[in-house]
């Protein structure tokens, strides 16, 4: 049952991390894997799977979000918003490849929801990127531990 509870935690802390909230989740990925106790490739998988679908959450609001843009209450301006718009026109799709990031990552899922990103083509490259992270941070934590 703990082991259950171990991943369902990373799960949620992955998830968390990926929403507009500041989470981080990549601290209890190495925890766990510095521990020992637990499987890498498992790790590695229920911390993707989180923050792919926190990922689908942001794009999830920005599909909505943008029917509230003239409401006094709307937490961006329409000028931030059209900014954001421009700036993702100009990079297209790829841009998702640094939904991984800090800072940026976040928000930027959010934005290909307002432009509207084709649902498969954001969960592919943002799969890509969030699982390449996570993997990559496996593999050096691990190298640093090992002789």
């Amino acid at each position: 049952m703990l082991t259950i509870s171990v991943y369902l935690g990373l799960f949620l802390s992955a998830f968390g991390a990926a929403t507009l909230l500041p989470l981080q989740s990549e601290a209890v990925l190495v925890a766990l894997l510095l521990s020992g106790d637990y499987s890498l490739w498992w790790l590695v998988f229920i911390a993707s799977c989180g923050n792919v679908l926190g990922s689908l959450v942001n794009w999830l609001l920005g599909r909505a979000v943008e029917r509230f843009r003239d409401r006094h209450w709307f937490p961006v301006s329409a000028q931030q918003l059209q900014r954001a718009q421009t700036q993702y026109q100009r990079y297209g799709h790829w841009s998702l490849l640094l939904s991984w990031m800090p800072v940026i990552g976040d928000p930027l899922t959010l934005i290909a929801g307002v432009m509207r990103e084709p649902l498969w083509r954001f969960m592919l490259i943002v799969t890509l990127a969030k699982t390449s992270r996570y993997a990559i941070l496996a593999a050096i934590t691990l190298g640093i531990t090992q002789p």
